[in-house]
């Protein structure tokens, strides 16, 4: 499998039909035919890279109404942002072990909600045996692992890159090859990955704006230069700069599709560089599609396979999704 030629990568897992990150979203996944699953990745106390999204788990698990872990909710300042919940780098793997899955955006994905508390929080390493397990055809999903928060970690003394790479290799994935990516909002990051796993395909994330918070942060403490924001890296010197370290870029959807947003330009321009280009989040919900797609009720289904059709129309090489199927049958009609 390679993670090129409009790769369908399930984000979170087919986190659309089932809660995010749960073994139940990756296995549908699998099932659906994803080229490959996006794990975001966090640590616990003891280090063990546990598969989340956030590390302030109160929406995506039921550790809220756990009267054993009441005292462990707190407020934090997580890149920059103070939040209020429970984190995870405040419990052990065992106790991360005991918590449910939860969907997050319930009123949006009743069907998925319904699943709630089936599931039970995952290590990367679970997601990993996941792709290792052959499909009736043979293949075998690849790996987008995403790194999460790796300054703010590193700040309580916690190395994710380390715990990461330290997993992939116990696992048998140091060699990945075409099958692993790892990708990141922190050029930081990549650049330790780069040292730990050469041979890896690292990718950098980027919004639609702002400046990545490790560079910002680093900055800020009078380590670093005035870091380039997302609209300067993405002009021709920026892709210059980052064809020598990256293998691709990620983008924000709305940096291709959204008003006024170059599209087919900018995944040229990056293609002449050599770099790769993904791009997140394709979902069907009228909640998250451009305005030109958003039909009927609020809480429905809009015209997803207009904007999915934008999407590919852009050249991208890869696109990460909520909902695996859509967006392979949304493929299936492009290339028709």
């Amino acid at each position: 499998m390679s993670l090129v030629s409009a790769a369908v990568i399930a984000h979170r897992g087919a986190s659309g039909h089932r809660p995010e990150h749960s073994l139940a979203a990756y296995l549908l996944a699998a099932e659906q035919g994803a080229d490959a699953v996006e794990p975001d990745v966090v640590l616990s106390k003891d280090g063990v890279p546990v598969v989340r999204h956030e590390n302030e788990i109160s929406a995506t698990t039921d550790v809220a109404s756990r009267p054993e872990f009441a005292d462990r909710r707190r407020s934090r300042s997580v890149d920059g942002r103070m939040l209020t919940g429970w984190f995870t780098e405040d419990f052990t793997w065992e106790e991360l072990s005991t918590l449910r899955t939860r969907e997050p955006h319930p009123a949006l994905r009743p069907d998925s909600a319904a699943h709630d508390g089936e599931g039970t929080v995952l290590r990367l390493r679970d997601v990993l045996g996941v792709c290792d397990r052959a499909r009736p055809d043979g293949s075998r999903p690849g790996a987008v692992v995403e790194i999460k928060h790796a300054a703010h970690f590193e700040g309580l003394g916690l190395d994710v890159v380390a715990a990461i790479t330290d997993e992939l290799a116990e696992a048998g994935w140091a060699e990945g090859g075409d099958r692993l990516v790892i990708e990141s909002f922190e050029p930081t990051a990549l650049r330790r990955v780069a040292e730990r796993m050469p041979q890896t395909r690292r990718v950098l994330l980027l919004e639609s704006s702002g400046v990545p918070f490790d560079l910002a942060s680093a900055h800020a403490a009078g380590r670093g230069p005035i870091p380039s924001d997302t609209a300067e890296l993405l002009t021709d010197a920026g892709l210059d700069r980052l064809s020598s370290e990256f293998a691709g870029i990620s983008v924000d959807k709305e940096l291709l599709v959204g008003d006024g947003a170059r599209g087919a330009d900018l995944v040229g321009a990056a293609h002449d560089r050599g770099l790769l280009v993904y791009t997140w989040t394709l979902r069907p919900e009228n909640a998250f599609l451009e305005e030109r797609h958003r039909t009927g009720r609020a809480g429905g289904l809009g015209d997803w396979q207009a904007e999915f059709a934008d999407v590919f129309a852009t050249g991208v090489d890869g696109v990460f999704a909520d909902h695996p199927d859509l967006a392979l049958a949304a493929r299936r009609s492009a290339l028709a």
